[in-house]
């Protein structure tokens, strides 16, 4: 009876039971609150499902899967495990950039040609990234590089927050990222109430002048401007604006389908996948059951409160200065990079007010310019704190 208990005894020192912490059971239960949000409520769910199964995966005793593991003669090996390697596509900044190869193939920036100034809407939203840097600084306790990091969760753009937080903020790499796309994810909830108390009935039943058609020549040619003159500007984010151009350019030619298909399917679909899991495992519990983590949580809201305010406030602007020729107050909160979302939001929310009045294509300007002005705010965040 004893050699059995003892055999049992030893069983159990081999498992991974022993080492189970309460704080790694409240990361079992935060992991299945983002199950749930992804399955049940479909909330961005291709990349809230690998977050959550990546957090579950680090807050369980593991071998060999991050970490060094046991190897066929039964050493132990230093060595990184698999996820040690995959990983390294954040470290080294290989999947943002390749995120956006993917939405520069799917992005039409149609719309911002055809109507340029609703690239001020784009610009303006981003007023939420600078005004919670600064907050997390005055009231968080953050230093300017942590604040940066959090203020880019505004823009609403998931691989632009991991790339400048990989920059200026590796420790945060988790707490941020979770924060960025859990509010993508949740723009139809946030931003109507605010794009409610900011306009008035008439300003919401504005109809719009329908947009002129953009031909091809014009496209190629303001994608290839674009990149000439972001890059001019802030070299820092060449990564990530470059591989945007790319993508579009390889849309819009028409010459290359099979590159176009890849990168907005096969290829985005994998590193989607290897993007979330990764950032998932970096929110093991010592990390993120922090105070400030909690911190960064708050401020995400926050950031996302003014990029959405910013926009509408300055689209209510340029109305005052062009009465003629008035723009929908709703577009303005289509300037966070939450593409396409956040121009749904702005359909969706026209459509209460006058269900003939099609807001999308031209929502779709200040959204598509949202991306443009994140990454630029990124970059030069990056070139002045790094």
């Amino acid at each position: 009876m004893s050699q059995v208990l003892a055999s049992v005894l030893d069983f159990a020192k081999d498992t991974g039971f022993q080492y189970v912490t309460w704080q790694m059971i409240v990361m079992w239960i935060v992991s299945g609150v983002l199950m749930y949000l992804a399955i049940v409520k479909k909330f961005e769910p291709l990349l809230l499902l690998p977050i959550s199964l990546g957090a579950l995966a680090v807050n369980i005793p593991t071998a060999g899967f991050y970490d060094g593991g046991w190897s066929i003669e039964g050493m132990f090996s230093p060595t990184g495990g698999l996820y040690y390697y995959i990983s390294q596509g954040i470290h080294l900044e290989l999947f943002p950039p390749i995120i956006f190869l993917g939405v520069g193939a799917m992005t039409d920036f149609g719309p911002l040609i055809a109507n340029p100034r609703t690239l001020l809407l784009g610009g303006g939203a981003q007023f939420g990234v600078f005004a919670t840097m600064f907050c997390a600084v005055a009231f968080g306790g953050f230093t300017l590089g942590e604040a940066a990091s959090i203020g880019i969760i505004g823009g609403a753009d998931g691989p632009t927050s991991i790339f400048t937080a990989n920059k200026l903020a590796k420790h945060l790499i988790g707490p941020i990222a979770v924060a960025a796309y859990t509010y993508m994810a949740l723009v139809p909830l946030i931003q109507p109430p605010i794009m409610r108390l900011m306009t008035n009935d008439k300003e919401r039943k504005i109809r719009m002048k329908a947009l002129r058609q953009v031909g091809k020549l014009e496209r190629i040619v303001f994608a290839v401007l674009v990149m000439i003159v972001c890059l001019l500007v802030v070299p820092d984010a060449s990564a990530l604006i470059i591989m945007l151009m790319l993508g579009n350019i390889f849309k819009e030619a028409g010459v290359v389908e099979r590159l176009v298909k890849t990168a907005q399917n096969e290829l985005m679909n994998i590193v989607t996948i290897f993007l979330g899991t990764s950032v998932g495992l970096t929110m093991s519990a010592d990390i993120f059951l922090r105070g400030q983590t909690l911190m960064i949580i708050a401020m995400g809201v926050v950031a996302f409160g003014f990029s959405t305010a910013a926009g509408l406030f300055l689209a209510k602007i340029m109305n005052k200065c062009s009465p003629k020729n008035p723009v929908n107050p709703l577009i303005g909160s289509a300037g966070v990079s939450a593409v396409p979302m956040a121009a749904r939001v702005s359909q969706v929310e026209g459509a209460k007010y006058d269900p003939q009045n099609f807001l999308l294509m031209h929502a779709m300007g200040p959204n598509v310019a949202g991306v443009i002005g994140t990454a630029v705010c990124a970059g030069y965040m990056i070139s002045r704190l790094a």
